[in-house]
């Protein structure tokens, strides 16, 4: 494990521990409105000053992560059953059921995501639940490419060929024997798509089509500070700076996970 990769893995679970723990670590509440005390700078009573209501923005920052790791590992999670579902059938079975398949991710793939994104949002209305769904729904086309490579290879290997002349099911050889074998690289993916989906949602949150007031998000937060950024720097500095390291640290860790367990991404099918 590389140095940077340690500092990666610190600081996602810096951020894991404060979406878990949101309640105790925000010194205030999230929702309390002060207009008395609007748009003051970083203090000690606020160490990140407040926000054009008057709330504390370091507790909304603290509420907003919590928000993002949700969307970020269950939006993952989802595209990552999805992908590695229809890969491993891919890359075991082959013939017409592979190329049906994999036509399908050549076709999804012509549609730009981020318009896909937006009409399904458009259509279905922002909201925590949607925004997991969508994302999950249009990102899980990279993994099932690389489990279905995986799946090509390793099922020529000789325990997987012995496997099948023992008559194990076809069941058992591919969830049992192949994608064991094959989780490496599924670990890698889930750790850059969490990034992606965290970088998606606050984008579409900015956009005012995530997720919506009062409920903070990073995203929402930094599309509320933009208006002030001329006399409250710090609406959008440190929101900026939260999606900043979240995506960053993700992605180191995601690098490092890489060379660590050396999954063979280059092989094609």
């Amino acid at each position: 494990m590389n140095k940077m990769m340690k500092a990666g893995l610190a600081v996602v679970i810096l951020i894991v521990i404060a979406a878990v723990f949101a309640p105790v670590i925000a010194p205030q509440d999230y929702r309390k409105q002060d207009v008395s005390n609007r748009l003051m700078p970083p203090s000690k009573a606020h160490v990140m000053g407040t926000d054009e209501l008057g709330r504390d923005v370091f507790s909304r920052l603290v509420r907003g992560t919590r928000v993002s790791i949700t969307v970020g590992v269950l939006a993952v999670l989802i595209s990552a059953v999805i992908g590695v579902l229809l890969g491993i059938i891919a890359g075991y079975f082959g013939g017409v059921i592979d190329n049906i398949i994999m036509r399908g991710v050549d076709i999804f793939l012509t549609v730009p995501t981020l318009f896909l994104i937006l009409m399904l949002i458009v259509f279905l209305g922002p909201s925590v639940f949607n925004i997991v769904i969508i994302i999950g729904l249009t990102s899980w086309t990279d993994i099932a490419r690389i489990v279905r490579a995986e799946v090509l290879y390793i099922k020529k290997l000789p325990y997987a060929e012995a496997a099948a002349v023992l008559g194990f099911k076809k069941r058992r050889i591919m969830f049992g024997h192949i994608l064991p074998n094959a989780f490496a690289p599924v670990l890698v993916y889930i750790t850059f798509g969490v990034s992606g989906a965290i970088l998606a949602e606050s984008g579409l949150s900015f956009l005012g089509l995530g997720v919506q007031p009062p409920e903070p998000s990073w995203g929402n937060i930094l599309t509320s500070g933009k208006d002030y950024i001329d006399t409250a720097w710090w609406l959008v500095l440190y929101p900026g700076l939260s999606i900043f390291a979240a995506v960053f640290s993700f992605n180191l860790l995601g690098e490092g996970l890489r060379d660590y367990l050396n999954p063979k991404l280059d092989r094609e099918g």
